[in-house]
């Protein structure tokens, strides 16, 4: 593959985005970098990465862990001569930057999703991205959770705006609903 693609996968936890996500790159390319956004911070998190890395392992993955600076991890990906990415996911890497700056607010997530659009755009191949959609249940009871809630829904308004392909997992079950 030598033309960009951008690609949205969104659903809510355990609905099947990351499987899928993973196919739909196995698919479409040849030689493929995941990009891992996932702090591990205590042994549950370790177990759930052992659990995606196990999944994983006998692919040809290459991992980058990239935590903040997603488009670093674009130009590595490149660099290393992948043809496609997979970013899983979103919803921690908004996390990351909530942690690392308290204030972060809704104008700082849109302004760090442009910058991440202009990698995204610039990479030669397919990036499929992975985000939770956490703006369908309750309205958060704290002002983090919804400057989070906020910051996550900017977000994904922001990069399905510009995918060429956006779907839904729900229950397992990958629905397109854009593209």
């Amino acid at each position: 593959m030598d033309m960009n693609r951008i690609v949205l996968v969104t659903g809510g936890a355990r609905s099947g985005k990351s499987s899928f996500s993973e196919k739909r790159v196995l698919v479409f390319s040849t030689k493929y970098v995941y990009v891992a956004t996932a702090p591990v911070l205590d042994d549950e998190m370790k177990k759930r990465v052992e659990l995606h890395q196990s999944k994983r392992a006998g692919d040809g993955w290459i991992t980058v862990e990239e935590p903040l600076d997603l488009p670093r991890a674009l130009a590595e990906a490149e660099r290393l001569g992948a043809d496609a990415v997979l970013v899983d996911c979103l919803t921690l890497w908004i996390n990351n930057l909530m942690y690392r700056d308290p204030a972060f607010d809704e104008a700082q997530m849109a302004f760090e999703t442009q910058k991440l659009l202009t990698a995204l755009k610039a990479f030669p191949g397919l990036v499929v991205l992975v985000i939770n959609e956490v703006g369908l249940g309750i309205v958060p009871d704290t002002p983090l959770g919804r400057v989070f809630r906020d910051c996550s829904g900017r977000c994904g308004q922001i990069i399905a705006a510009a995918s060429d392909e956006v779907w839904f997992c729900v229950c397992g079950i990958p629905q397109k609903i854009k593209g």
